[in-house]
């Protein structure tokens, strides 16, 4: 899919980024086998434009190259929102930050233009209809093959990663093998036909403790 530009993005507009950053960690790790450089999706997200706040949303889970990962998503221009890992009686666990985001689009949306979501998820589309109820501009950049269909069709703009992978994924050398299969079009994230799928404790313990490796990258 090209790039659905339908509102002209003009140097003024004054953009609030928000990222959310386990979309994305585990959109680039399933599709591709590769980590997403952030400082290169800020700016993609930005595209020259005056950037009010760019906010950052992980989860803290207290492992030791944590900090590491969390200092260079900061030097790369992401203010961090952060919050505790939630682990439930029998091994459960928990870490969304979909309606935190949501409350703080909103609640800064009176600051700027454009409101830019980088995420792929298809909960956020009523806070993308409030918004644009509101007169914001609405944008999602995200890889399309791990994007809601609906969320696509009702933002303003869509920035699909697929045509810039070459700036914004960090290559690894163990890759998945063979083509990504092109996945759900609901908000889920795909995986390689070679790669099956985690089960979703194993998915969050694969994004709270990624390798030394993953963290220094960033950097």
């Amino acid at each position: 899919m090209a790039n659905k530009i339908t509102v002209q993005q003009r140097k003024n507009h004054r953009v609030g980024v928000f990222v959310d950053v386990q979309n994305m960690y585990h959109s680039a790790k399933n599709l591709y086998g590769a980590r997403v450089n952030f400082a290169e999706l800020l700016k993609l997200a930005t595209a020259g434009r005056e950037l009010v706040r760019a906010l950052a949303y992980v989860v803290k889970s207290d492992t030791p190259e944590e900090k590491t990962f969390f200092d260079a998503l900061e030097k790369a221009g992401l203010e961090l929102k952060v919050k505790d890992l939630q682990i439930f009686a029998g091994g459960a666990k928990k870490a969304d930050w979909d309606v935190g985001l949501a409350i703080d689009a909103i609640s800064l949306s009176k600051q700027v233009d454009v409101v830019v979501i980088i995420s792929g998820d298809g909960d956020f589309i009523p806070m993308v209809e409030y918004l644009q109820f509101n007169g914001q501009i609405v944008e999602a950049v995200s890889f399309e093959r791990s994007t809601s269909g609906k969320l696509i069709e009702k933002v303003n703009n869509f920035i699909d990663l697929e045509e810039y992978k070459n700036k914004v994924l960090i290559r690894s050398g163990r890759m998945i093998r063979g083509r990504p299969g092109r996945g759900s079009r609901g908000g889920g994230v795909p995986h390689d036909a070679a790669s099956p799928a985690p089960e979703p404790e194993a998915r969050l313990s694969g994004f709270f403790m990624p390798s030394r490796e993953e963290f220094e990258e960033q950097e």
